[in-house]
């Protein structure tokens, strides 16, 4: 096996690792929450023998242990349970929520990464002028504030004031995808907003860095423009840490689009989990979680395994 592939099976068998004990902190964490599930559910005038019904239908009587391992069992086998808030099978619940949330977050990275690499090209290239000063304050602000502050000051001025975009996103799966992708308009240049400074300041920070090394200086005394040496020469080698960065907010995207959807009221996975905490929905709660956790590691893990690729020199470290 080389050592490319026996890399790629430890961070596999890493990332397993980890999804493991963060099952085991989203089971141990929802069983820590005060109340009672059961009495939560049937209301304050249920019977004793009404609730311990209810607790036994729901495998509430069984030690915890076997009830984690019942749920783990469940969980890799692709069955996650009901709701208790409507019967339904979770699987069937969240899936399409899950492909709203993954669609909201590829519309926001077909917009975030090519204007965020476009950007930091730019800043790079124009280093310390008024172009670069203005962009690092207008990316550094946007960052600086929180999502639902953006939310609502696109939907005041884009929506309200100017009637462009609808305040809220309502989608449906049998829609044509251009009406899709302009009901999800706002929620997607918040995130482009929130994200796409991270992005920039990256490729800006590893171009400018690179421009120091001495190939690049040999380049510059040859006579080759600033651009070509940037597009050419500096960009190559400085794929590693903007492919880590780009990966690592896309897993933002997927994972951090909670607060977005609720604003917008989108039909997510996060306004789902949201729903669910509100009403107590323990089984979809831990779905949702477990799906973000999966998700977030195996971008993680991408942007890792990316690197390397990218950057064969990780493979022998110092």
């Amino acid at each position: 096996m080389n050592k490319l592939a026996k890399l790629v099976a430890q961070r596999l068998a890493l990332g397993l690792l980890t999804l493991w004990i963060v099952s085991l902190i989203i089971f141990l964490g929802v069983e820590l929450l005060p109340g009672d599930i059961a009495t939560e559910i049937l209301g304050q005038t249920a019977t004793p023998e009404t609730v311990a019904a209810f607790r036994r239908s729901l495998g509430l009587d069984l030690p915890m242990h076997i009830r984690y391992l019942d749920w783990l069992w469940g969980v890799v086998h692709g069955d996650f349970g009901r709701s208790l808030a409507n019967g339904r099978d979770i699987a069937e619940l969240i899936g399409g929520r899950l492909l709203n949330t993954l669609f909201l977050a590829t519309v926001t990275a077909l917009i975030a990464v090519p204007l965020a690499l476009a950007l930091g090209l730019l800043a790079a290239l124009y280093r310390n002028s008024l172009f670069d000063r203005t962009i690092n304050i207008v990316t550094l602000s946007s960052i600086s504030f929180p999502e639902f502050f953006i939310a609502y000051i696109l939907i005041l001025f884009l929506s309200v004031q100017a009637g462009w975009f609808p305040s809220l996103s309502n989608v449906d799966p049998g829609e044509p995808l251009w009406e899709r992708v302009y009901r999800v308009a706002l929620p997607a240049f918040t995130l482009t907003l929130v994200v796409v400074a991270h992005m920039m300041r990256m490729t800006r920070a590893a171009i400018i860095n690179l421009l120091a090394s001495p190939y690049i200086e040999m380049a510059t005394l040859k006579g080759i423009s600033r651009s070509r040496i940037i597009v050419h020469h500096a960009l190559p080698n400085a794929l590693a840490p903007i492919i880590n960065v780009v990966v690592l907010s896309l897993a933002y995207l997927v994972v951090g689009v909670v607060v977005v959807e609720v604003v917008f009221v989108y039909p997510g996975l996060g306004q789902l989990m949201v729903d669910s905490v509100q009403k107590r929905d323990i089984p979809v709660v831990q779905a949702c979680s477990l799906i973000f956790a999966a998700t977030y590691i195996l971008l993680n893990l991408t942007a890792d395994i990316l690197s390397i690729v990218t950057n064969p020199r990780l493979l022998h470290p110092r």
